[in-house]
């Protein structure tokens, strides 16, 4: 979790400013900045993974796929954050340092942002108009929390998917069929995998790890 510093307000100007300059990163929430800590071997090569299957598919195309130093601006919320990978539709300047038009986003869970990846960036990323599809990914098993607006602007109910593939269905240029296999290749140590489950059981989880948050 992004560690917290008491503070005066920073400004939009001066956060951007000063994260130009500075050798931590840090995501900025209405006037705070929170400093982001390392990820593990495991969280880098799911993200990595991610990004690569995107880019595959995506090369040639409208949309460019960003991964984990690009931040995106929720101006609903007057924050920045940095995605573990997000897409993005939009023309940017190749100076830009951040993207407010995201049709994806997805983070790679780790144990101190399960409770701000669920709730306080579902909230925000919810919020941004061009944003069709929200994934959390899970690094303990072999799992995919799918958030998803429908043609209406409604956000559907999360769906676990937890069988051996899912679907993308926001960027342009139709579905994209993600495997979990390779989504999560070279993620498991030596002579361990990474646990596929049935989705019944990995409710349960999911609820058991969200009432832990409260």
């Amino acid at each position: 979790m992004p560690a917290r510093h008491n503070q005066l307000y920073v400004t939009v100007e001066e956060y951007l400013s000063r994260e130009e300059q500075s050798a931590i990163r840090h995501e900025y929430v209405d006037g705070r900045l929170f400093a982001m800590s390392g990820s593990t071997i495991k969280h880098n090569i799911i993200s990595g993974n991610l990004f690569s299957l995107l880019h595959v598919n995506l090369k040639g195309g409208p949309c460019k796929v960003f991964i984990e130093a690009v931040k995106v601006r929720v101006e609903a919320t007057n924050s920045f954050y940095y995605p573990d990978v997000m897409v993005s539709c939009a023309s940017h300047a190749e100076s830009a340092v951040y993207t407010e038009q995201p049709v994806l986003i997805a983070e790679v869970l780790s144990p101190s942002t399960t409770a701000i990846d669920r709730r306080e960036k579902l909230i925000a990323y919810k919020q941004i108009p061009s944003l069709n599809e929200y994934l959390i990914v899970h690094q303990k098993k072999r799992c995919v929390e799918i958030y998803r607006r429908d043609a209406s602007g409604n956000w559907n109910v999360c769906e676990l998917s937890t069988g051996s593939s899912f679907e993308i269905c926001s960027v342009a240029g139709g579905r994209i069929e993600v495997a979990m296999q390779d989504l999560y290749d070279g993620a498991d140590g030596e002579g361990h995998s990474t646990p596929a489950v049935k989705e019944g059981e990995m409710i349960e989880d999911w609820l058991e790890e969200a009432d832990s948050a409260e």
